[in-house]
């Protein structure tokens, strides 16, 4: 990868950056002001009972996704981390846990960026992954688990892999993802809630006209949206990741020379079958591998997993490396 390239993919992450935000602060809009829309339609004729006319939910929903949007860029790193119940590594207690310190100022160094802080996750299964706004401002999470199951080269190419993400701006991208990610969830949900105990709306019509046709076709929409919002947020989260992923591994291979020693770390965390449970579905996306049971991969599962298969990574790392696949 040359250095030309690598300024334009960082130029390219940050232009995601902003259009995933411009764009989650569309949608909310729409399925905020969507649902006013066909709730004015719905009750315009009624002569008595409840008229939608303040676009209510429209305001509020876009007042909260420009709060969720300020609020995964400002504080996301550490609602993520906090979420992981991950305690920063101040002053090393263990081998393992001076080898990792070490370990990410060689790779810092390596990548010329400053040293990220450094975060352990109290999880037996190994797992890592990065967050942060930017390079002056990056974290390095490795689960207890990690420490235990890799030898030195393994743990380097996995610090490497991270240190890639934090240089490519992954790290802003895949941040934001998670916090936009869990909002449609929680927006959709809320929908769904109010829906459900709202009660009627309109009332008694004017004359023996059926229900606006145009109406019925917008909350039909709406009420569609409301029903696809989590799992379109959820697939884009996926595509997003699975392509970040292939990128880092081999921006990691290229830090430290060795593509072998990440195929050899990969090989040994998909081994590890028990879900990665400090780490949440919302942030699935971040990590090097799927914290989902890797026992449920394979087949239709790689296909849904927030991670491309291991497999296939590993292939492509043995290929740079010029060995034989297992």
């Amino acid at each position: 990868m040359t250095e030309s390239n690598l300024f334009e993919q960082q130029a390219a992450n940050r232009r995601r950056s902003t259009w995933l935000t411009v764009g989650f602060v569309a949608f909310t809009g729409w399925i905020g002001f969507g649902g006013d829309w066909g709730l004015y339609l719905l009750t315009r004729d009624a002569v008595e009972g409840y008229r939608h006319v303040v676009p209510g939910i429209g305001a509020v929903f876009t007042a909260i996704a420009g709060a969720v949007a300020w609020h995964a860029w400002a504080r996301g790193p550490e609602q993520v981390l906090k979420s992981a119940a991950a305690l920063e590594l101040l002053e090393a207690a263990s081998p393992d846990q001076m080898r990792l310190n070490n370990v990410v100022e060689e790779m810092a160094i390596a990548s010329g960026l400053p040293k990220p802080r450094v975060w352990i996750i109290p999880d037996s299964d190994p797992n890592a992954f990065s967050t942060g706004q930017d390079p002056s401002r990056a974290h390095v999470a490795v689960t207890d688990g990690l420490l235990r199951a890799l030898d030195r080269d393994e743990l380097q190419a996995v610090i490497a892999h991270e240190m890639a993400h934090i240089r490519n701006y992954d790290i802003r991208l895949l941040t934001l993802l998670a916090g936009m990610v869990g909002a449609i969830v929680l927006l959709s949900d809320l929908c769904r809630n109010f829906l459900r105990f709202g009660g009627r709306v309109g009332g008694r019509r004017s004359g023996k006209r059926d229900a606006n046709p145009v109406a019925i076709v917008v909350l039909t929409v709406w009420l569609i949206t409301l029903l696809v919002a989590p799992i379109v947020s959820r697939m884009m989260a996926m595509a997003v990741s699975r392509k970040r992923e292939f990128l880092a591994d081999a921006t990691g291979a290229q830090l430290t020379r060795n593509p072998e020693a990440l195929a050899r770390a990969l090989e040994k965390l998909d081994g590890a079958s028990a879900a990665t449970r400090s780490i949440t579905k919302g942030t699935a996306h971040m990590c090097i591998v799927d914290p989902a049971e890797r026992r449920l991969h394979g087949g239709l599962g790689d296909r849904f997993a927030s991670h491309p298969p291991i497999g296939e990574r590993v292939r492509r790392l043995r290929a740079m490396a010029f060995a034989p696949a297992a």
